[in-house]
């Protein structure tokens, strides 16, 4: 199912633990025709390499023909590969660095805790915190997918900061009564909560 309005999406993936959620929302947006502004942090690098042995380099291009080719992202059509932008997170000159950004809404996903704190609190030294920062001053739709376990007081300070704002925060719990099979199963279903939150209409999970 395609959604009628595209959307415009900044997706920052950091380091955190849960590449193949990231992974899995990509190529959902692509497939629903969002255009997709990515940003991977120097971590979410090193993470990707250890979760799905993708070594990426350091150009947004390279990064781009390297997913492209590991994702499969021919197979989601011509359209998808046009709608991925890719920018280095020390790209200062980036559309989404600005306020004047199209963007409809950003995803960290995965949110590392040095991700999140920069974010609650303020410090927009990189592109990401930067998109991130615009996005909340723009009174837009952010969404975080913070990948921790046991939380800190200062880290659930921090979200609870956030979501004071709006924020909406999503961690990865899988739910059991949908009878997930594979691990795929549960990787759509945190997947498909992140599309409801971007409006994002798709069914990956049945509905009650």
């Amino acid at each position: 199912m395609h959604q009628k309005n595209i959307k415009n999406i900044t997706l920052g993936i950091t380091g955190a633990s849960g590449i193949p959620i990231a992974f899995t929302l990509l190529k959902q947006l692509l497939l629903r025709e969002c255009v997709v502004h990515l940003i991977i942090t120097t971590a979410g690098m090193v993470t990707i390499k250890e979760e799905s042995d993708i070594a990426l380099s350091a150009s947004p291009k390279g990064i781009k023909d390297i997913l492209t080719l590991k994702l499969d992202l021919l197979s989601l059509g011509e359209s998808a590969m046009n709608n991925l932008h890719v920018y280095t997170n020390s790209d200062w000159y980036a559309p989404i660095a600005s306020g004047s950004s199209v963007d409809d809404a950003m995803v960290v996903c995965p949110c590392s805790m040095a991700s999140l704190a920069k974010i609650a609190n303020g410090i927009s030294d990189d592109l990401l915190a930067r998109a991130a920062d615009v996005i909340l001053k723009e009174r837009k739709n952010l969404i975080l997918v913070p990948r921790e376990t046991p939380f800190s007081a200062i880290q659930l300070e921090n979200m609870l900061k956030l979501a004071k704002l709006g924020v909406a925060i999503i961690p990865p719990v899988p739910a059991f009564y949908t009878h997930p099979k594979i691990l795929q199963d549960v990787i759509d279903f945190i997947v498909s909560r992140i599309l409801d939150q971007l409006g994002v209409s798709n069914d990956l999970i049945k509905r009650w």
